[in-house]
């Protein structure tokens, strides 16, 4: 079921420091993931860029009403470098919101990336270039342009809720969304992560895994 958004831009959040998204660039989806409970993650949503693109931006959220991306088109001229385009697109998949021009265009400005739960097109430039863009399919159908929309609001992509100035990180898994606040402590945590990921990597290769944690658990939770 859709529902119809308003018609209109509301105030811009606060900006979300470099500081806070650079404490999350680089770290894997899936990590970030595991240290915050698995919530706020979404693999819905696909990349359709190369392969080794990847994506770390503060969101600037969009919702759009059902085919059409009038709404997208100003939020590509508000954005700032750096910032990710994050559009609600209701799930809508028989329109693209976004294709070759827009993706050009947001790359001249220095945008980090579309988050997009709806369709995109021109798959021949998009996947052949590292600008990153998720998207839930892809179809030739081009939009309407008529409105309504709404800028700067809490969106949902995917099933995973996104602020208006949260962070996105996406990989080949997926995306996540890292409130600002929690960046540095989410950050830390993945690193801590990541060192008992390397030991358990390193004792595999030394054949000196130990597996009895899962005997363990079997007996924990045997009925």
């Amino acid at each position: 079921m859709s529902t119809i958004p308003g018609f209109d831009i509301h105030a811009a959040p606060p900006v979300t420091s470099d500081e806070a998204v650079q404490a999350l660039r680089g770290l894997a989806v899936s990590n970030i993931s595991d240290v915050m409970q698995r919530s706020r993650t979404t693999g819905a949503l696909r990349l359709f860029a190369l392969p080794t693109a990847r994506l770390c931006g503060p969101a600037l959220t969009v919702r759009l009403a059902v085919g059409d991306h009038l709404m997208f088109h100003k939020a590509l001229d508000l954005a700032q470098p750096g910032q990710v385009i994050v559009v609600d697109a209701q799930g809508f998949l028989e329109a693209a919101m976004a294709g070759e021009i827009m993706s050009r265009y947001a790359i001249s400005r220095g945008i980090a990336g579309f988050v997009i739960d709806g369709a995109i097109r021109d798959l021949d430039f998009i996947g052949s270039h590292d600008f990153p863009v998720y998207a839930r399919g892809v179809t030739p159908r081009g939009p309407t342009r008529r409105g309504p929309g709404e800028i700067h609001l809490s969106v949902q992509v995917g099933g995973m809720v996104v602020a208006p100035g949260d962070i996105l990180c996406g990989d080949l898994d997926g995306l996540v969304s890292v409130p600002p606040d929690a960046a540095r402590a989410v950050a830390e945590q993945v690193h801590a992560l990541q060192k008992k990921e390397a030991a358990s990597i390193a004792a595999i290769a030394a054949g000196t895994l130990d597996r009895r944690w899962v005997d363990d658990a079997l007996k924990t939770n045997k009925p």
